[in-house]
């Protein structure tokens, strides 16, 4: 179940791999609401465009919801509670004198060449520090923490009437004694509060990145985990057999551990689309994609290479660090509801606001006023007013171009102009954030496969390939709920973590055993009988980053060799320098199910028909065809239409497409 800012998605996996896709649309107010409604409709037949859209033969659906072993859930109560600044209200305990860090950052500036701007204020009061007198060192104890200042920081806490603490001490990484008897004075003297521990959240150095992690916990912990009881509680009143929720790293959790590591929830919904890309590349045999799924609020671009989702450990969400394991995404906010005005100057601008789904773009006629993507696509003949979207809701062209004219007489008064340069806008926008995620890391978007899924992001492919300079695109089954299906097939996962600061040269493959064997058990008990793989982050000594390598046996010249490899290729050098370990990691994987995407079932040979619309500025006419019926082998030609029951692709001239066995449409310029 993927939640959406316009639509709430839903893929069911039946034990032979058969999908099921239904789409309703989201309730802001409260987002269970429209996930409960849209699991009530598996329990009938397909009433129209958008609420099921089977890969297997039409059968019949039984008149009752059918059961449901387990449910996984994309959620972005997290990340919404970040930007929204309405989490709990935290009391950070840290080492006396370093109770400004959060503030003091790493002294860089939030925008280069803006003097003027600030960086987001932290989520703590400077009010609510308390300082502890202790200090450990690298070699120790260096400043005892006495059972008078447990008590006094006890004291100093309670009066400050916390909802959560955050407890994040200097060197807790690798010596976590002082955390831990505050944690526990704490946890007992206020059994009601959260209380988050950096050796527990983020055992790794620079205290900067880990003091601001374990803050963001303890802020979303209350907030989470109360939404997280209140789902589980309605779906086992459901008879749903189990709840498991997707997590920034690409895997899912238990409710409890979910709640208990709230943090790690930050990019939950994104995260389900690049697993479900990764998923349609093994189908069609590629494996390094270029992704970007463009939903109702925003467009997040990220990568799969050699395979398998980039993932990354340092990025922030709403301008707070956040340094947990994550799928690399970046969001821009040029979704399909992303609102187009202009700005000061008179130019044309795509977002931040969005017309949400409620009252959503103006064609949707729910009382939006305020031209959107959406709006540009329908008036533009993108998408047809004749079919209703999921939900039932119908286009209105009228109302469209009603709000597109609203941005006044300086963009012109041609509707169909003005949806032009929206578009226009916003595919520049979803193209640097592309850009960001490719050229950016030394990777050369050329010799990849564009990936756009979404409700949105088929119609914008050939647009966004051609800025790239790229020549394929993959158009897959279900574009507009390949979300909710990489959630459906996401594997369960745990991350742990150890400090390791060492060497390479002189490290004996016993003591790097020795030291993986304790997060190795950890998490073999964590997911029993799951896959464990290590890794271990590396740096040339004196660097200030690092990169994460693959570690394959005990051989630390082995680590070498693939640390300075995979440097060479992210920043093109590598070798002659001394080389250190700084962490090891342990990724515990048990895979989720596999879907069957059965498009030899598929008998459509044939377009619909054919219909005017405009592209680039040009009006054309091209055929239209069935996107969910297309018969394996289909050849088609662009100008072309793709309508499926979740989303419509558009193929430009000087396109052609080929229907993979899977469903899925490979486009390749002519």
């Amino acid at each position: 179940m993927d939640v959406g800012g316009t639509f709430t998605d839903l893929v069911a996996l039946t034990p032979d791999g058969a999908i099921e896709v239904r789409k309703v649309a989201t309730t802001p107010e409260d987002p269970a609401v429209g996930m409960f409604r849209a699991l009530d409709t598996l329990g009938t037949r397909d009433e129209g465009r958008g609420t099921s859209a089977a890969t297997s033969p039409p059968v019949p659906l039984p008149s009752s919801p059918v059961p449901i072993d387990m449910l996984i859930h994309g959620t972005t109560i997290a990340t919404n509670v970040l930007l929204e600044r309405r989490g709990a209200r935290v009391v950070l305990v840290t080492t006396r004198g370093f109770e400004d860090l959060l503030w003091l950052r790493r002294q860089d500036r939030a925008a280069l060449y803006d003097l003027a701007r600030d960086h987001p204020p932290p989520l703590v009061a400077r009010g609510d520090v308390v300082g502890v007198a202790e200090r450990i060192g690298p070699a120790g104890v260096l400043e005892p923490l006495t059972e008078g200042e447990v008590a006094r920081v006890v004291a100093a806490v309670r009066g400050l009437a916390p909802e959560a603490v955050a407890i994040a001490l200097l060197f807790a990484f690798r010596d976590p004694t002082h955390e831990r008897r505050l944690a526990a004075a704490l946890r007992d003297a206020l059994p009601r509060v959260a209380v988050a521990v950096s050796h527990e959240v983020l055992p790794a150095f620079r205290e900067f990145e880990r003091t601001s992690t374990t803050t963001v916990e303890a802020y979303l912990r209350p907030r989470v985990s109360t939404y997280i009881e209140r789902l589980d509680g309605g779906l086992r009143e459901r008879a749903i057999g189990a709840l498991r929720v997707m997590t920034s790293s690409g895997g899912t959790r238990t409710p409890a551990a979910a709640a208990a590591h709230a943090a790690s929830l930050a990019l939950s919904g994104p995260a389900g689309g690049v697993v479900g890309a990764r998923l349609i590349g093994a189908a069609v045999g590629l494996s390094d994609l270029l992704t970007l799924d463009m939903g109702g609020t925003s467009a997040d671009a990220s990568l799969v290479v050699g395979g398998a989702p980039l993932a990354d450990g340092a990025g922030s969400v709403g301008g707070v660090p956040l340094a947990l394991p994550a799928v690399l995404i970046e969001t821009v906010s040029a979704g399909g509801g992303s609102i187009a005005r202009l700005d000061e100057g008179g130019a044309l601008r795509v977002g931040p606001e969005s017309a949400g789904a409620v009252p959503g773009p103006a064609c949707y006629g729910r009382g939006g006023e305020r031209p959107t993507v959406t709006d540009a696509c329908v008036a533009l003949g993108w998408l047809d007013a004749d079919s209703p979207l999921a939900d039932g809701v119908r286009l209105d062209p009228r109302a469209a171009e009603r709000a597109l004219r609203r941005l006044g007489p300086t963009v012109g008064s041609d509707a169909a102009r003005v949806a032009a340069g929206v578009v226009a806008v916003a595919g520049a926008v979803m193209a640097r954030a592309l850009k960001r995620v490719s050229v950016a890391r030394g990777l050369d978007p050329r010799r990849m496969t564009l990936l756009p899924f979404g409700g949105a992001g088929a119609l914008f492919g050939c647009q966004l390939a051609e800025a790239l300079g790229m020549g394929t695109i993959v158009i897959p089954p279900h574009p507009g709920a390949l979300s909710a299906l990489g959630l459906a097939s996401a594997p369960e996962r745990a991350d742990l973590l150890a400090s390791f600061h060492r060497p390479v040269d002189g490290l004996e493959p016993r003591a790097l055993a020795q030291a993986f064997a304790p997060i190795v058990a950890e998490g073999a008990r964590q997911i029993p009988g799951a896959a464990l793989l290590r890794y271990a982050d590396c740096r040339f000594a004196g660097q200030g980053y690092e990169v994460t390598v693959p570690v394959e046996g005990d051989e630390p010249e082995r680590i070498r060799a693939a640390f300075v490899a995979a440097h060479r290729a992210r920043y093109g050098h590598g070798g002659g320098l001394a080389v250190e370990i700084v962490n090891l990691r342990v990724v515990v994987l048990r895979e989720g199910p596999l879907p069957r995407f059965a498009g030899e079932h598929r008998s459509g040979r044939r377009p619909l028909g054919r219909r005017p619309f405009v592209v680039r500025g040009e009006r054309i006419a091209g055929s239209v065809w069935a996107l969910d019926q297309l018969a394996t082998g289909v050849t088609l030609q662009g100008p072309a239409i793709l309508a499926g029951g979740d989303a419509t692709a558009l193929v430009e001239p000087g396109w052609c497409g080929t229907v993979h066995p899977s469903g899925a449409v490979l486009l390749a310029r002519t």
